[in-house]
């Protein structure tokens, strides 16, 4: 018995979805090093905030730009406390 899709749903578009670059702001707990952000010092603006966080500020192309951001720091263990599109308008 061959097996067959249907495609009868009804598919509702995400209007959220990111279809052009989006400045994000990606908060990590403590301090990283130079070496550890080397390969994400020409995506974002990097600082330390009051030497307990460090902000990254930067253009993100694409989800799978941004999910390769994630992967990236997760791999190094390191922790993101936050994760915000800052130039949307959100509720």
């Amino acid at each position: 018995m061959a097996w067959e899709a249907t495609t009868n749903h009804t598919v509702i578009p995400d209007r959220d979805a990111m279809n052009q670059p989006t400045t994000y702001e990606i908060v990590i707990r403590g301090q990283a090093s130079e070496r550890i952000l080397a390969r994400l010092r020409d995506d974002f603006s990097i600082e330390t905030i009051a030497g307990r966080h460090t902000r990254l500020v930067g253009k993100i192309r694409d989800p799978a730009h941004l999910h390769g951001v994630i992967n990236q720091l997760t791999s190094l263990a390191i922790d993101i406390v936050s994760l915000t599109p800052a130039d949307r308008n959100l509720p």
